[in-house]
């Protein structure tokens, strides 16, 4: 398991994951690879905050051009299946979101990290993607995104329009 000071790169190995989502349904990226799935993994600090929901909400809306390119969206916080769903539910989120309430995939790809705010430092979720090919390797890697236009920039630069 890799720790706050890891940094993953375009070409390297994802790390694997094996968790469940609010509805108890499992994921791993092992079998998702194995379907042929280009998975989109994305951290994001909060259910129902401001740029959080921003960002669900693009990527919901943008499902049927990934769906078209066999990418499957995968959401990750630290929040509870009860807040999972009441995201999910309230907003019509069309993917999944995933358990890590341990952080431990969130540690692994390298996501909990030092911020600052208001000047004061914290260990907090850095909102990441990661889009990793069906061999299991890193296609695209982006640290500390924006959530406003991210889901537009990165199928631009995924060529997926």
């Amino acid at each position: 398991m890799a720790d706050e000071n890891t940094t993953l790169e375009v070409g390297m190995k994802a790390p694997e994951f094996s968790t469940l989502d609010s509805e108890g349904n499992s994921y791993s990226l092992k079998e998702l690879n194995g379907d042929g799935k280009t998975v989109i993994l994305y951290f994001y600090p909060k259910d129902s905050t401001p740029g959080c929901t921003t960002q669900a909400c693009d990527f919901r809306d943008e499902m049927g051009q990934l769906k078209k390119q066999d990418c499957i969206v995968l959401g990750v916080s630290k929040d509870s299946a009860k807040s999972h769903d009441k995201f999910t539910n309230k907003y019509d989120l069309n993917f999944p979101l995933l358990l890590d309430e341990e952080r431990e995939i969130h540690i692994a790809y390298g996501v909990w990290r030092e911020k600052m705010n208001y000047g004061r430092k914290f260990l907090g979720c850095s909102r990441s993607t990661f889009v990793i090919s069906p061999d299991g390797n890193l296609k695209w890697v982006g640290y500390n995104v924006r959530a406003k236009g991210h889901v537009a920039k990165l199928l631009r630069e995924l060529e997926l329009e």
